[in-house]
């Protein structure tokens, strides 16, 4: 059974929690972190984008941007303040967007669990981005940024987070995005039921983002390990922050696809060519709604295509929708073997919407746009209990958790 503890979280004052917030460092780049911490020095992205606060164009992974993401650390505990809490705690963490509210619980996981499979993962993760987070987790002796979990729906843990959430919230804010962030501490002795229940009712978590902080956690732990003589596998460092939805609150957005040639074709052609796999029809609408077909945007038209070939007979994995259209059309038609390092291809989050793809095409820049069914949840954790990874850039999951709320210390 999954491991899911109560630890001595480090917070901002309540009043401060709004300023202090931040979006995650791995869905802005410097220019975007920049400008929305610009006059604001409480910002966390001072800490996870230290850079914004350095000459411009200075390499990420120098010495020197750690120091600066430390200071930075150091800066925000003093000034903010966050604060440690004596006992240890759970919480929970209410994310609201566009009238869908879904309630989680912040944790610390077991970085041995992971390493097990007890937290299972359905991403690669590049040895780059591992490198970066577990440097800088190792730099601040913090997590600061939660992974993002999910697990089938227990009532009992519903119902107690449901009995605390009739609580007074310690943090009660909207952010500039317009998502409504709630936060309530639960209590040393409700933490320790509320553990119990996790041990007892969730044998698995599932990483639904996250993946290269959690691998950075592994790490990290491996890496204090030796350090302690007296090392016994419960200190704080073999422990990461997490935070745990169940499924059902969940909703995956679409990660869509631009390609910027037709690898030498017409668009006349093109089509002609894929209609030898899809039923090709016209269409009004460009959203694809349901997995088995998915919508194209071409010289100014939206087309709906439909496999001709039974998609359930291709496994768990093959089935997706990003997986056919990999195999299929962008590799043999596009010239796209490997979506992770081509530089003819792009990935939209489904957050933009469907005329954010019409823009790209529109202007010139792209040749066709990929509008695609969102992954479920469901296919989610059986691809995960299958060992199996999905395509690259297959979930976009919205709303984004912010990090500086609650940090991990070790």
């Amino acid at each position: 059974m999954a491991q899911f503890l109560a630890f001595h979280g480090l917070l901002p004052e309540p009043e401060k929690a709004a300023l202090v917030s931040a979006v995650p460092y791995d869905v802005v780049n410097t220019e975007e972190a920049a400008a929305l911490a610009e006059g604001n020095p409480l910002s966390f992205l001072h800490v996870s984008r230290p850079e914004i606060d350095m000459t411009p164009g200075i390499d990420l992974h120098d010495d020197s941007v750690y120091a600066q993401a430390k200071s930075a650390f150091d800066k925000l505990c003093a000034e903010a303040p966050l604060k440690l809490d004596e006992g240890k705690h759970l919480y929970i963490y209410q994310l609201e967007m566009d009238k869908r509210i879904q309630t989680g619980v912040i944790g610390a996981a077991s970085a041995a669990e992971y390493q097990q499979g007890i937290i299972k993962k359905h991403e690669k993760t590049r040895a780059d981005k591992e490198d970066d987070r577990t440097r800088h987790v190792m730099t601040l002796r913090s997590h600061t940024g939660p992974a993002f979990f999910t697990y089938r729906d227990s009532d009992k843990i519903n119902a107690l987070v449901a009995e605390e959430c009739k609580r007074e919230p310690l943090f009660n804010f909207t952010a500039p995005d317009g998502i409504r962030h709630t936060l309530w501490r639960v209590n040393e002795s409700q933490s320790e039921t509320l553990a119990g229940l996790f041990a007892s009712e969730v044998p698995v978590f599932y990483i639904a983002d996250g993946h290269h902080r959690s691998a950075a956690a592994a790490r990290t732990a491996k890496e204090c390990a030796p350090a302690n003589q007296n090392h016994t596998g419960l200190e704080d460092y073999n422990f990461f922050l997490a935070v745990a939805f169940p499924a059902k609150q969940l909703a995956i957005m679409p990660y869509n696809r631009v390609v910027k040639s037709l690898n030498g074709m017409s668009e006349d052609e093109f089509i002609a060519k894929l209609s030898e796999k899809f039923e090709i029809s016209a269409t009004d609408d460009a959203y694809a709604y349901q997995p088995g077909e998915f919508k194209f945007y071409i010289n100014g038209i939206w087309k709906k295509a439909t496999p001709k070939f039974d998609v359930n007979a291709l496994g768990v994995i093959g089935s997706l929708d990003v997986s056919y259209l990999q195999e299929f059309v962008l590799a043999p038609m596009l010239n796209i073997a490997d979506p992770r390092t081509s530089k003819d291809i792009d990935f939209i989050g489904g957050i933009r919407g469907t005329k954010e793809l019409e823009k790209l095409v529109n202007s010139g820049k792209y040749a066709v746009a990929f509008s695609m069914p969102a992954v479920t949840v469901d296919q989610l954790m059986a691809i995960a209990d299958a060992g199996e990874i999905m395509p690259p850039k297959s979930t976009w999951f919205k709303p984004k958790l912010r990090d500086g709320l609650v940090s991990h210390n070790f």
